[in-house]
C-alpha cells in the first residue's frame, strides 16, 4: 500500500517555495533585459479588443511567458536533486516525491506565476487604466495595488494545492514573504527599464 503524500513543514515549505521561484525570477530577469527576448516582445492579446479595451495590454508580452516555466522546472529539480544537502529544517518543507515530479510541479507553478497576472491586466483595461498606470479612484487603486503583489503568489498556491498538499499556514507564509519578494523583482523591472512603474 503506498503512504499518503503529506503536507510539508509549513515555514520551511514556503521557505523552499520562495528560493526556488527566487531563483527562477533571476533567470527570468535576466532574459528580459536580453536583447534575445525582443524577438518575443510580442502583445499576448496580439492587439486584439474587447468592449473597445484591448485585452491586457501592451505590457504583457509572449516573451515574459515562456522563460518562467522551464527555470522554475529546473529550481524545483535542483533542490528535489541536492535534498539531503540541505539543512534538515529546510528538508522538512519538501515533499518526498521524485526529481521528475518536482520538475513538473515547478513548471506548473512557473506558469501559473505568469498566468496568475492576466485577470488583473484585464480587470484595468476594462477599467480604462493603462498599462503600468494606477486608477484616480484611491479605492481601486489600492485594490489593484494588492492584486499586484500577491496574484502570482496566489495562482502558485492554487496550483500546488490541487496537486501536493498544502497547509494553510504555507499559503499565510508564502503570501506574507512572497508579496515583499515580488515588489523587489518588480522594482529591480523597472531599475532595468523593463517595468512603467515600480509596482
Amino acid at each position: 500500500m503506498n503512504t499518503p503524500l503529506l503536507a510539508p513543514a509549513a515555514l520551511p515549505c514556503s521557505v523552499f517555495l520562495i528560493l526556488a521561484l527566487s531563483m527562477a525570477g533571476c533567470v527570468h530577469t535576466l532574459w528580459l533585459w536580453s536583447r534575445i527576448s525582443l524577438t518575443l516582445a510580442i502583445p499576448m492579446d496580439f492587439g486584439k479588443s474587447l468592449r473597445g479595451h484591448r485585452i491586457f495590454g501592451d505590457n504583457k508580452m509572449w516573451r515574459g511567458l515562456v522563460v518562467m516555466p522551464l527555470a522554475s522546472s529546473f529550481a524545483f529539480a535542483i533542490f528535489a536533486a541536492n535534498r539531503d544537502e540541505l539543512p534538515v529544517w529546510l528538508q522538512a518543507g519538501l515533499w518526498l516525491l521524485p526529481i521528475a515530479d518536482y520538475a513538473l510541479l515547478g513548471f506548473s507553478c512557473g506558469l501559473a506565476f505568469m498566468l496568475a497576472e492576466l485577470p488583473n491586466s484585464f480587470l484595468k483595461r476594462q477599467m480604462d487604466i493603462t498599462p503600468g498606470g494606477v486608477s484616480q479612484i484611491r479605492e481601486l487603486a489600492v485594490c489593484c495595488l494588492l492584486f499586484d503583489r500577491f496574484d502570482s503568489s496566489l495562482g502558485v498556491l492554487l496550483a500546488l494545492q490541487l496537486q501536493v498538499p498544502l497547509s494553510w499556514q504555507t499559503w499565510l507564509y508564502t503570501l506574507g514573504i512572497g508579496g515583499g519578494i515580488h515588489w523587489i523583482f518588480s522594482y529591480l523591472l523597472y531599475l532595468l527599464g523593463i517595468k512603467a512603474r515600480p509596482s
